[in-house]
């Protein structure tokens, strides 16, 4: 979408789409997608609303230009002569760096329509990847749909994942909750208690959603091809 660059001389800071949007990206990394309003955005910028609208028209319009700068930082180079289940590992995991860092704004992506030059180009590649991967044009979007609502899932429910002393409360009440489940009834939830309350080791969690993605799609080639 395209948008107005003119530059608004505050006194304090020059307005541009991009500026609004990283400080939109900021607050909702730091406090929740809930935070992210107009008013709020233009007290932290110094600034009155109505310089925040000359450049979106709307609370809508702003969560738009989230969307497109999360795709404008994804990395869509992968390596024309790997096999395609690794120029597929590329991309997603590239596209999966990205969602961890701004893990309250990646729901976003599954919810809203991105029409950026930048998430054109990410769904192109991603598309030809499965197809050179044998996936016919109707399959290959199916699996690019799931795949990008694999990764904002795995973001989102990331045990442990609300913001600050939230995060810990609930995980201390989640786990609570859990242990003092008859084991008699709930063995298996009794002893997983922990992993399902919170996440001790990140990487690991993200590492084995990604490895489990992508083995199901390789899996679903292979029987379709």
């Amino acid at each position: 979408m395209e948008r107005r660059e003119r530059m608004a001389d505050t006194g304090k800071t020059s307005l541009t789409p991009r500026t609004v949007i990283e400080a939109a990206l900021s607050l909702a990394d730091s406090e929740g997608l809930g935070a992210v309003t107009i008013r709020r955005l233009a007290t932290d910028l110094g600034v009155t609303p109505m310089a925040l609208y000359w450049h979106f028209r709307n609370k809508d319009d702003l969560l738009d230009g989230m969307v497109d700068r999360i795709f404008e930082k994804i990395d869509p180079t992968v390596r024309t002569s790997d096999p395609w289940p690794e120029q597929l590992r590329t991309l997603l995991g590239s596209m999966l760096d990205v969602l961890r860092s701004h893990p309250s704004t990646a729901p976003l992506l599954s919810t809203r329509s991105a029409t950026s030059e930048s998430s054109l180009r990410i769904t192109e590649t991603l598309l030809d990847i499965l197809r050179r991967g044998g996936f016919s044009p109707t399959e290959a979007t199916q699996v690019a749909r799931h795949a990008l609502s694999t990764l904002t899932n795995l973001v989102s429910a990331m045990p442990g994942s609300a913001l600050g002393e939230e995060s810990e409360d609930a995980q201390r009440r989640a786990r609570v909750f859990l242990e003092s489940l008859p084991p008699e009834r709930y063995p298996r939830l009794v002893e997983a208690a922990v992993p399902l309350s919170e996440c001790e080791d990140p990487e690991g969690y993200f590492a084995f959603g990604l490895d489990l993605l992508l083995a199901g799609i390789e899996a679903t080639a292979r029987r379709t091809g």
